[in-house]
């Protein structure tokens, strides 16, 4: 095993969550790595919907207590397990991690899909994830970051290829009239990246907070409690309907409603989780040959093109980031996050 990082002297912590929405920040045990893992220092890390979906109890039946939460970290290289070698992961190298640890034996996995593995396990849920001092990862998934690219910008990597992944598997193309429903994090990504690819983009959002950091970021954004949003997008395209339909908010209004905007064989992108079935228009599919997909997390691909995205300062991430706090915050971070107020994604500096 290479030696730790002399520079991660200071004493460990780890966030834990206990159930019934309770945080406790205390001491962490620093294992050494096992065999083809690489430990992090652990520099920032993004709280995620998913994140807030634990602290709601909604995954107490996945989850281990006490849990360590986080998945969407940066940081830099502390230790190596034995058997990795890899000449891009010098001790002190700025990564971040595509938290993903699939089976390799499923027929996903063997159809080359190994991130919709049948037996997926997700860092940070199924094992400890990032809310510490330093984790320790299985080597493939750290991917390393180029010279000039922040540590802070290196947190929203994970969310950035989520929306790649959203947007290549929606074969969005220049020229197209787009349409995402839902301006949180993952949509406002989705309307950028779409953007970035010669999209023209409308953005659907109830929040006043996040309708005006969408505008304030160059897109025509409407709230579809005020405004007709069928026929803004009518309007829009001239009475032909958008290419594309992201739906990313997961409210069952915006999956009734996606069928009304889109084109003939138009495309529905679903993003968003339902953990309930939610109503749909089959009529409108049949209608007009629509088509819907799923999209479900990343595939490396996805990781290398927000990467180079984010190095290239194509997108503007820093409007994104609403505040940077300690790990201690992280509890009020939460309840923060859940009233649905005037942040949009914060960073944890660990």
């Amino acid at each position: 095993m290479t030696a730790p990082d002399a520079s991660a002297a200071a004493a460990p912590i780890a966030a834990y969550y206990e159930g019934q929405r309770r945080i406790r920040i205390g001491p962490a045990s620093t294992p050494p790595p096992a065999p083809g893992e690489v430990q992090l220092r652990v520099s920032h890390c993004g709280i995620c919907g998913t994140d807030l979906h634990i602290y709601h109890g909604a995954m107490d039946a996945r989850v281990r207590f006490p849990q360590i939460m986080g998945h969407e970290c940066s940081g830099r290289v502390a230790a190596l397990g034995a058997g990795v070698e890899r000449a891009d992961l010098p001790l002190g190298q700025p990564v971040t991690v595509m938290p993903l640890a699939s089976c390799g034996q499923c027929a996903a996995c063997q159809a080359g899909l190994a991130h919709i593995c049948y037996e997926l396990r997700f860092l940070g849920i199924d094992t400890p994830g990032a809310f510490q001092t330093h984790w320790n990862v299985p080597a493939q998934t750290v991917f390393p970051l180029p010279a000039g690219l922040s540590l802070r910008h290196g947190a929203l990597l994970e969310p950035l290829a989520v929306a790649c992944h959203d947007v290549r598997l929606g074969e969005v193309s220049p020229g197209q009239q787009v349409v995402v429903l839902g301006g949180g994090p993952i949509g406002a990504l989705v309307a950028l990246v779409a953007r970035q690819k010669g999209a023209s983009v409308l953005l659907s959002e109830i929040n006043p907070f996040r309708l005006e950091l969408a505008r304030s970021l160059g897109f025509d954004a409407i709230n579809p409690l005020e405004q007709d949003l069928p026929a803004a997008t009518m309007e829009r395209t001239r009475g032909a309907g958008a290419d594309v339909v992201f739906e990313v908010s997961g409210a069952p209004a915006a999956a009734a409603v996606m069928t009304e905007l889109l084109r003939a064989r138009g495309l529905a992108v679903v993003v968003a989780i339902y953990g309930q079935p939610a109503p749909l228009d089959l009529f409108r599919f049949f209608w007009r040959e629509l088509r819907m997909r799923g999209a479900r997390v990343y595939e490396r691909q996805d990781f290398q093109e927000a990467i180079a995205l984010a190095a290239a300062g194509a997108l503007p991430l820093d409007a994104l980031i609403s505040e940077t706090r300690p790990l201690r915050e992280l509890a009020p971070s939460f309840r923060e996050l859940e009233s649905g107020g005037d942040k949009l994604k914060i960073l944890l500096e660990i």
